[in-house]
């Protein structure tokens, strides 16, 4: 791909200088119209090292109000926290707010490319990184994001110059690594690597864009009038909808609620005894996940008065509190509203070996989001795919992946909510929003027959938890929690 790129001929300079005050004035223009639009731009520097990323970033963001852009580095190795959460992580938590730009100086490309570089990434992993990387690139682009990747390209010898230029001085020299000088002496096999990575990552969603780097004042203006480009379109295109994407994961057959008997119960010597035996159980497993380092993900969704509260208290009632955190998921603040849906769950993974409870989830999106407007049929038609492409991603990452749907009848919630409205210490437990939902009930039920369908897959399957009895429910949650918990344990 950078081989192939046709090389655009520079201007002559009184046209350069003319060119790129009407493409900087243009992109300063650009931002009220963004921020009117709600429109985030995450752009991406990636190309050779010394191939003047840095400086061209420092021109590029003096046209943009500094309330508009944030930057963020990338250049060094993930820390030893990045290091015990998904690859994506790390990125994925910079996403740039509505209405914003924020600028990588590099990404994602850089450690995959390192990796193969320097042999720690084989065949195998190299394609799970580049899927990872198409897939939350389009996951961003059909959520509303602008994404802009350019590629600073400089030949060897440019290269090797401009190296030996920064080593001369004694106030640059620290500028230039070991590493730097290795890329320079290894310039054809980098290149074969940049390559291939640029071309099994081009979509026309996140295109790649090469830049001509020799000369710093045509680069900016390249760089900013494929910016601007790229804004313009995306302005245009906001009001479109995204294709839905064919569901290619494969799923396990889910009954409908109505069909699943609710009569399962269990008597209160075997609830005490199973619960201590289980709990025990689950506090030894929990030593051995931490050892293996093994992340746990364990998710809670149901009908309000379903018992959730009560069940994750007897799970968690078995944990070392050190190793685990419990995720009360409400309405999304502002701050995470400006983002995608998914971006506050990312926040909230755990590192390997420790365990995150939600009570209540991502699939927000299917239900409430769904039935109160709270996003267009399009997004939450995409969202199947969109949740089950994260979930794939952290059982990939060796996460164990385990979601509860708390399930109840109509005539028990209602027997709930009554009861909550007359006693007073658990009046805080019902509010106004609780009755309003409870007259949709039908509609609910539909929405979360549908959920259950689209996203019970192999790797990531649904347990219903029968919760008429919530003893019975407490139990069954911490059988199932315990024997996935062994088996993963087993299998590493």
């Amino acid at each position: 791909m950078i081989k192939d790129y046709v090389k655009v001929t520079e201007p002559e300079e009184e046209v350069l200088k003319e060119r790129l005050q009407e493409e900087r004035a243009k992109l300063f223009g650009y931002q009220m119209k963004l921020k009117d639009a709600r429109l985030p731009v995450m752009v991406i520097f990636e190309g050779w090292d010394a191939a003047g990323k840095g400086s061209i970033l420092g021109k590029v963001i003096k046209n943009i109000d500094p309330r508009f852009f944030q930057v963020a580095t990338k250049d060094a190795p993930p820390t030893p926290d990045e290091a015990r959460r998904p690859f994506l992580y790390r990125y994925f938590v910079e996403i740039p707010e509505a209405g914003k730009f924020k600028f990588f100086d590099t990404c994602w490309m850089k450690e995959v490319t390192d990796g193969v570089f320097r042999g720690e990434l084989d065949k195998e992993a190299y394609e799970s990184r580049i899927r990872s990387i198409n897939m939350i690139e389009r996951q961003l682009t059909d959520n509303g994001y602008l994404v802009m990747k350019f590629f600073f390209h400089i030949s060897r010898k440019e290269q090797k110059r401009r190296l030996e230029t920064l080593r001369a001085s004694k106030d640059t020299s620290w500028r230039v690594s070991s590493e730097d000088m290795k890329q320079n002496e290894n310039y054809d096999k980098c290149l074969k690597i940049f390559d291939r990575y640029l071309h099994d990552t081009n979509r026309s969603t996140a295109p790649w864009y090469i830049i001509d780097a020799k000369e710093k004042k045509w680069a900016e203006l390249q760089v900013i009038h494929y910016l601007n480009q790229g804004i313009d379109t995306a302005l245009k295109n906001s009001s479109q909808a995204v294709p839905i994407l064919q569901n290619t994961f494969r799923m396990k057959q889910m009954p409908l609620l109505k069909d699943i008997p609710l009569d399962k119960t269990i008597s209160d010597e075997e609830y005490k005894s199973e619960l201590k035996r289980l709990q025990a159980e689950l506090h030894r497993l929990h030593n051995v996940v931490y050892r293996k380092k093994i992340p746990v993900i364990i998710a809670y969704e149901g009908w309000d008065a379903a018992g959730k509260g009560g069940n994750i208290k007897r799970i968690t009632g078995a944990l070392d509190p050190r190793g685990y955190i419990v995720h009360p998921i409400a309405s999304p603040e502002p701050h995470e509203k400006a983002r995608h849906y998914l971006w506050r769950f990312w926040n909230r993974l755990p590192k390997t070996g420790h365990i995150a409870v939600f009570d209540r989830t991502w699939y927000g999106r299917v239900m409430v989001e769904r039935l109160e407007g709270f996003c267009s049929e399009n997004d939450w038609q995409r969202a199947y795919n969109e949740m089950n492409e994260f979930e794939k991603e952290l059982t990939d990452w060796g996460a164990v992946v385990i979601k509860f749907w708390v399930q109840i009848d109509s005539d028990t919630q209602l027997a709930r909510f009554t009861e909550r409205q007359n006693t007073p210490e658990k009046q805080w437990k019902i509010t106004d929003e609780d009755w309003r939902n409870r007259e949709k009930w039908d509609l609910y039920e539909d929405a979360i027959n549908e959920m259950l369908q689209k996203t019970n897959t192999s790797f990531a399957p649904w347990y219903v938890l029968e919760s008429v009895d919530k003893k019975y429910a407490r139990i069954r949650a911490l059988q199932i929690v315990v024997d996935r918990l062994k088996k993963a344990c087993d299998k590493k």
